[in-house]
């Protein structure tokens, strides 16, 4: 028999603890003296001791983990909801360095406030292209939500059309369109020469962009905020409005993303005056 002291160090667990589950009837001491009241363990209590601190640890409540003990989980079992539990928390920890990085992308929007270069915008047509295209919904527009989808989009939309003989003509490309429920439909896109046939991606023709102000981001489109808003701010201030969906044009795209060179293009037409003019 060990004294509550001597059980709490070899549990690795408090004395504070251990009192507490004996109290919810948890796991009672083995002997308790009928006089002095100090409790006493056995050293086959720190099977259940184990069990307790590892279902804890996984997140489940107290009550859950009284549950899960009297249905006497296996040791096996307890390896599966190891394994499940690591892959909730690597997906917890992806979408918290996600949210991090977007809002260090954000910070550095707001240090280029007032700082903004407008030279780099230039004025073009885009014509018509026929396009291999898959789509996928995301929850919003935040990094967080796009890029979980984007990504694997794009190889899969390279993968199929590869796989279909296709040739692919200029560089990939990626437009969003808001859904009413605020979700964002994401469009990756691959131009091509397609012949005649049935393919497991849709073959589209994006219309042609008769003035789009064109901006080159350079880096990875974490970073892509600043650019946008340089973008926004050179539109508004040269007279024109903004009149269809954003494109990106991925213009080089290496494994380092920092390396990435994406075109982003805004439909626009001038702004008309009271008068029913355009403004100078």
């Amino acid at each position: 028999m060990f004294s509550i002291g001597d059980f709490a160090r070899l549990g690795l667990v408090s004395v504070r603890m251990l009192r507490h589950y004996d109290a919810i009837g948890l796991l009672r001491p083995a002997h308790v003296d009928p006089v002095t009241g100090y409790r006493s363990y056995q050293a086959a209590q720190l099977s259940r001791l184990n069990r307790i601190v590892a279902i804890k640890d996984l997140g489940f409540t107290l009550e859950q983990v009284r549950a899960i003990l009297d249905e006497k989980v296996s040791t096996e079992e307890l390896h599966g909801m190891v394994r499940m539990r690591r892959a909730q928390l690597e997906a917890q920890i992806s979408a918290d360095l996600a949210r991090l990085r977007s809002v260090e992308a954000r910070l550095r929007t707001i240090e280029t406030e007032g700082h903004m270069r407008t030279a780099e915008v230039l004025l073009k047509r885009v014509p018509p292209m026929l396009v291999a295209e898959l789509s996928a919904r995301a929850a919003s527009y935040e990094g967080e939500d796009i890029g979980p989808v984007i990504k694997p989009l794009f190889q899969e939309i390279c993968r199929r059309v590869d796989a279909a003989g296709v040739s692919v003509v200029a560089p990939g490309l990626a437009y969003y369109v808001p859904e009413e429920d605020g979700s964002v439909m994401v469009h990756t896109c691959l131009p091509v020469s397609a012949p005649p046939g049935s393919y497991d991606f849709d073959v589209v023709e994006l219309p042609a962009i008769e003035l789009a102000a064109t901006i080159i981001h350079q880096g990875s489109m974490e970073g892509v905020g600043p650019t946008f808003q340089t973008l926004a701010h050179w539109i508004e201030e040269h007279g024109y409005r903004s009149i269809g969906l954003a494109r990106e044009i991925s213009l080089h795209c290496p494994e380092n993303e920092d390396e990435w060179v994406t075109e982003l293009q805004i439909e626009v037409s001038r702004r008309t005056t009271s008068n029913g003019t355009g403004s100078s």
